[in-house]
This record gives structure tokens, sequence and C-alpha cells, in this order.
């Protein structure tokens, strides 16, 4: 397997020194992008012109796929696949088999602290002082569809939870803001006739970009393993 590297940031960086470590049996670098992190808008450029080539994507920033499903039906056409981590959160397992049978409800709650919020369009565009918050505080309340546009850079995970589970109109998310937090946490709570799922997550953040937990980059090596690996564990 060769592998294409876009964003060599934080996570691009884990994937890489893996694969040079031989963590990933049969994969190699083949390339690599300079972009200090891979966006949502570069997804745009890269994912259509990859995924038409034939060529399989594993994608980070999840947000950018609910607006293009097309891309899915693109993968169809040319043999292509689109992989997304679980990155942050747990027990995306249990939310695809659940997801099989009917379900009533999924909600998951993302706390960080102010500043790992700074900047995100819904911030910047209500004009909220992040400084000036003093107790936890609910920044945002909808849709994983609608968190994923208000903070594009910051509930990925909503996205892959969707994408796992009923998709990102019925699944609802809650961002708030704790003063003096020290790591992001993910409540996950699922509803359905398999019963009741609940997660909970402390993500220790790595040390080259404190907003990026270290699960996001052993996540994806854990799937880079799964594709090169004959035996496959869990869903």
């Amino acid at each position: 397997m060769r592998l294409g590297v876009v964003g060599v940031g934080t996570i691009g960086r884990a994937v890489c020194r893996a694969v040079d470590a031989g963590e990933v049996p049969g994969a190699t670098v083949a390339a690599l992008h300079l972009i200090e992190a891979a966006t949502a808008a570069a997804l745009r450029d890269l994912a259509p012109r990859a995924v038409a080539a034939g060529k399989s994507l594993v994608v980070l920033s999840a947000g950018g796929l609910l607006e293009h499903p097309e891309w899915a039906e693109l993968a169809r056409r040319t043999g292509a696949r689109i992989y997304v981590p679980s990155g942050a959160i747990l027990g995306l397992d249990g939310v695809k088999g659940a997801s099989v049978g009917r379900i009533e409800a999924v909600t998951l709650v993302t706390r960080k602290p102010p500043r790992g919020l700074a900047g995100a369009p819904y911030v910047v565009e209500r004009g909220i002082n992040l400084e000036a918050l003093t107790a936890e505080t609910v920044l945002f309340e909808g849709t994983a569809r609608e968190a994923c546009k208000a903070f594009p850079a910051n509930v990925n995970v909503s996205a892959a939870l969707s994408l796992a589970g009923v998709g990102p109109d019925r699944t609802r998310v809650r961002v708030v803001a704790v003063p003096g937090l020290a790591r992001n946490t993910h409540d996950i709570e699922i509803t359905g006739e398999f019963g009741r799922l609940t997660t909970h997550i402390e993500n220790v953040p790595s040390e080259e970009n404190p907003r990026t937990g270290k699960l996001s980059a052993l996540s994806t090596v854990a799937l880079l393993k799964d594709l090169t690996s004959p035996l496959r564990v869990g869903t």
C-alpha cells in the first residue's frame, strides 16, 4: 500500500512516523503535501479528483463529506473507497451495529476549553468573547450538519458519528465551552431497539497541537493497519 499524505501536521506526521517505523506492514509513504493542517476546504479540491482516479481516501475532516454524498457514488463507480477513522471518539462499532435496527435518538456532547474553539465561524459571527467565560457555557445546540458548519475544525467527530449512524440531520450535537478544562471530552448517548449505549472519553492533547487529541492520530494508524492486516477485529 502506497500512501500519499496531505496535511503533514500533528496527525500526518504521526502517520508517517508509524509507517516509517514499520507499524503498518506493507505500507510506504509515496508522497507528502506540506500543508500544516488539511481542512474541509482542501478536501473539496482533493477528494473528487482522487476518487475519480480510483484512489482510496482516508478522511479526517469528515465534516466535509456531509455536503458531498456524490463522492461516495463516484467511489462506487471507480472502485475507490472512502475511509473515516474514529478519530477522537469511541463506540462507532456499536453505533454501526445499532443502526442496522431502529434508532430513536443519537446525542453528542462535546466539551472543550474556550481557547480550543477560538476562530470557529459560529464564535466569530456572533462575537462571542471566549476569554470572558467564567463558567461552563453551552455555545451551540443543533444537528451534526449544523455543527460542522458552525465549528468546521472542532466537531468532525459529530460527522463521523452521524455517518456511522442515523445521518447528520438526526444526530444532535451540543458544544460546551469549559474554562480551565484540561482535556477535550466527548459524551455519546444512543437509544434504540437494541437498548442504550453511552460512551465518555477525555482526550489527552498532542504535544504538537493542543487542539488535536492523541487518539485522533492513533485511530488513523489503526485504520491503516486494518487495511493491510489479514485479520480485522470489530465492526
